[in-house]
């Protein structure tokens, strides 16, 4: 085993210049494998330049020759780069020998003003042979010991031409190769793809990818161990990573799935290279020369099932033509009369698909053959289309069959309906259905211009945590800044235990924002912001967070703005989640609530708004799971102030109230401007947002709200109002020593029943009830229910502060992602 040939292709981009050349050899140079062989294409973009020679020829144009000069100078300066002495001379005069033969053809092909297939593949086949002649030079001169002998393809591999193309004379090509390959061989010997000989010994080409076909039928010739195909790529990818930006390597799939993703299109390697490997029982490596290091991807006959999907890819440039009619149930020979008129115009048919009912037909074929196959089915079924035993013959263009293939399909529930439901969600149309009995693949045929989003929902749906998150910030300051912290403390751990993908990808300030194509560093985002923030623009950072290839989108909105709360409606009804703190949205009009909800049933999206009511505290939460687990609630109370909260926690009567309002400023327990919190409107938005998830249709100012801030002091700027404040000083202190005679304290409070019937105002409070035993600036919520009748149910503490604000919004997104993983929660 240790002493079987490993067989190594190396295409034209891994061969296109010195500097590609010298890459090569020190790869092969690196293996310690006693017995190598490699199979060699034409320099990059060699093979073309030949056939335009042959095409110049024909059209009698002396231009060929020039060309092939500059072939020649390309090839020659190669060569002079890569190699010295006599070995250079040699590999030179050996190009002048072979140019001097191409022009006799081309003179042959002028003269006639007719390329035969024969001619073409003879000039086209020279790229080859010049290619090996410089590898093996190469190798000769760095490693002469193991390097230095060619073999032309034309010496061992006999085809003969079929309807199927080449087909290799398996007995014939061994024997030569036995010939000219000595059994004791050992060293490095370099072989020319693309080009064979027929049984006559007259030249032929085995087409495009034809030296992949070559390096296989070696590999099968010498009972090669392994096949590496060398190319610019890393190995087989999961879909085309030029549409599907999330695509990734498969380090392991099956010959099966090889073919299957090869059929649909996918660049992996074509199925007549698989052939012989497959027979012979030969592992495929799929491997980048650029990135040697690299493992790849590995075919062979059976892997682990890792993965029920391997990969998802998609065919461009189909028609669907549909046969229909109700004479076709139950009549035997329908679909044969179809295919046998489809054969007989050279139409090949990709997909198949037909109702059980057996009313139509529907079948894929290429968009440059519709019309023929539409005209030569109508003409099969002429005599039904004229009685109305067919209704129609109709073609449908610009269509893309999108497909998903796995071994691991097969007895797997539920993979169609994850496909097919993953489309859905994306507002794909498919417009027909196909499987086969072997379940290794399902096919779906959408329209052209929709396949690029198919392809990247149905990846993002088997290929990506179904946790994955694009996540836009608007508003990076106290709360926000304070979110990406966390986000960057936790990321990792989130992703090891829960496959939590959590991508930040956009983040905007009032006039700059921050976007990012994967995600953006957040441990370095105020730096990128600076460095590489654009024009803020709502529009272009809705649509840059919601690409097709990521599966959910959220925005979270740490600002208090009105602007920025009224497009949560748009953003929902588009399928964009919403997690916020900004009170507004949740307590402005019942009809501006109303649209919230609807807009979020049209995008099944969902929004979370916990720290709208007392930050991280689970306020919203646990009424939420008070009601859904049937509880009655018959009131709520609560101080919902942080603020407020402590200015009557500190005022006793013996320090002006004026001067606590002063000081909590001061200290940064008050918004810039005090009266925002002693206006109460704060509370009142709390208690509107509570009393709404009760069902009760209310607003702000269908209820009392008691304001603390004096009429007079309203309009006037903030530094008049501080300085005229104590002129009202005497008010509070009659209020507070009214209450402390009846031993009670004087608390900002909100109360809601059940009917509906609420308040926020000052009110003195029983020194024992818990209202009046809490810390400074804690938040404190009174649920008192069926269940909690004689004890009510109270939840206390921090109800402000941008770290615990920030811990709630992160505890929303952390819920969000459960949900739409699992589908359990409640939103």
């Amino acid at each position: 085993m240790n002493n079987r040939w490993k067989i190594h292709k190396f295409g034209g981009s891994s061969l296109a210049d010195a500097a590609c050349f010298r890459r090569v050899a020190g790869i092969l140079l690196a293996f310690d494998d006693s017995r190598t062989g490699v199979v060699v294409s034409a320099m990059g973009g060699m093979t073309d330049a030949l056939i335009d020679l042959a095409v110049l020829a024909e059209q009698d144009d002396a231009g060929f020759a020039p060309a092939l000069h500059v072939i020649g100078e390309r090839y020659s300066a190669a060569a002079s780069d890569l190699l010295k002495g006599e070995i250079l001379v040699r590999i030179l005069d050996e190009w002048r020998k072979d140019s001097d033969d191409v022009i006799d053809v081309l003179k042959a092909i002028a003269l006639v003003k007719s390329a035969p297939q024969r001619s073409r593949d003879v000039v086209a086949g020279y790229g080859e042979i010049w290619s090996a002649r410089l590898l093996a030079a190469l190798l000769e001169q760095e490693a002469p010991q193991r390097g230095g002998t060619w073999i032309d393809a034309r010496d061992v591999v006999t085809v003969r031409d079929t309807e199927l193309g080449p087909t290799v004379l398996w007995e014939a090509s061994q024997t030569k190769i036995d010939k000219v390959l000595p059994a004791g061989f050992e060293g490095i010997f370099v072989f020319t793809g693309f080009i064979a000989v027929d049984e006559e010994g007259l030249q032929m080409t085995l087409g495009r990818n034809g030296s992949d076909h070559s390096a296989a039928i070696l590999a099968a010739l010498t009972k090669a161990s392994e096949l590496s195909i060398w190319t610019d790529v890393n190995g087989v990818m999961s879909a085309d990573p030029n549409r599907v930006p999330e695509a990734q390597v498969i380090d392991r799939l099956s010959y099966s799935e090889a073919m299957e993703l090869a059929y649909f299109g996918a660049n992996v390697i074509h199925p007549q290279t698989l052939g012989p490997a497959v027979e012979n029982d030969i592992p495929v490596i799929i491997r980048s020369s650029l990135d040697p290091s690299h493992p790849g991807s590995r075919i062979e006959a059976k892997t682990a099932r890792a993965n029920n999907i391997k990969g998802i890819t998609a065919i461009g440039g189909m028609a669907l033509l549909n046969l229909e009619g109700s004479g076709m149930i139950g009549v035997p020979g329908t679909a044969d009369r179809l295919f046998a008129s489809l054969k007989s115009a050279g139409v090949s048919v990709t997909l198949i698909s037909q109702a059980s009912s057996e009313h139509s037909i529907c079948i894929a074929v290429p968009q440059e053959l519709a019309e023929r196959a539409r005209t030569v089915v109508r003409e099969a079924f002429a005599e039904e289309l004229e009685s109305g035993q067919i209704q129609s013959v109709d073609v449908s263009g610009e269509q893309s069959i999108v497909a998903v293939v796995g071994d691991g399909m097969a007895g797997t529930p539920g993979i169609a309906a994850r496909f097919l439901g993953t489309l859905g969600r994306a507002g794909v149309n498919i417009r027909a259905i196909a499987q086969g009995s072997s379940e290794r693949n399902i096919s779906a045929v959408v329209d052209s211009e929709e396949a690029t989003k198919a392809l990247r929902a149905a990846h993002s749906g088997f290929y990506l945590s179904a946790k994955t998150i694009s996540i836009g910030l608007i508003g990076p300051g106290t709360v926000g800044a304070a979110l990406l912290r966390q986000i960057e403390k936790q990321g990792e751990k989130l992703s090891k235990q829960f496959n939590l993908d959590l991508r930040v990808r956009a983040i905007s300030r009032s006039r700059k924002m921050l976007l990012a194509d994967r995600r953006i560093e957040i441990a370095d985002w105020q730096e990128e912001f600076e460095s590489s923030a654009v024009d803020a623009d709502l529009d272009t950072f809705v649509s840059h967070l919601k690409p097709d290839h990521l599966p959910h989108a959220v925005i979270i909105d740490c600002t208090a703005s009105d602007q920025i709360s009224s497009k949560y409606a748009d953003w929902l009804a588009q399928g964009t989640h919403v997690i916020t703190p900004n009170k507004k949205a949740f307590s402005s009009s019942y009809k501006a609530y109303q649209a919230l909800q609807n807009a979020a049933d049209a995008g099944s999206s969902h929004y979370f708004y916990e720290t709208t009511v007392g930050a991280a505290l689970p306020v919203i939460t646990t009424l939420c799971d008070l009601i859904h687990t049937g509880d009655e609630v018959r009131s709520i109370s609560g101080i919902f102030s942080g603020t407020l909260a402590y200015l009557f926690n500190v005022y006793d009567g013996t320090t002006p109230f004026s001067e606590i309002v002063r000081v909590a400023k001061d200290s940064g327990y008050t918004e810039p401007d005090p009266r925002d919190d002693l206006s109460g409107m704060d509370v009142a938005r709390k208690l509107t947002i509570l009393a709404r998830e009760l069902g009760l249709e209310i607003e702000i100012g269908d209820f009392p709200v008691t304001n603390l801030v004096p009429e007079a002091l309203r309009d006037c700027s903030i530094d008049e109002f501080l300085e005229k404040l104590p002129e009202y000083d005497d008010e509070m202190e009659s209020l507070y020593q009214k209450a402390a005679g009846e031993n009670k304290q004087l608390r900002y409070v909100a109360n809601l029943d059940a009917k509906g019937n609420a308040s926020v105002g000052l009110e003195p409070v029983d020194v024992d009830h818990p209202f009046c035993n809490i810390n400074l600036t804690d938040n404190i919520v009174q649920f008192e229910t069926e269940r909690y009748s004689d004890n009510p149910l109270v939840i206390q503490g921090p109800g402000a502060g941008p770290e615990v604000t920030a811990a709630g919004v992160f505890a929303d997104l952390l819920r969000l992602a459960n949900f739409l993983s699992t589908g359990e929660g409640y939103v």
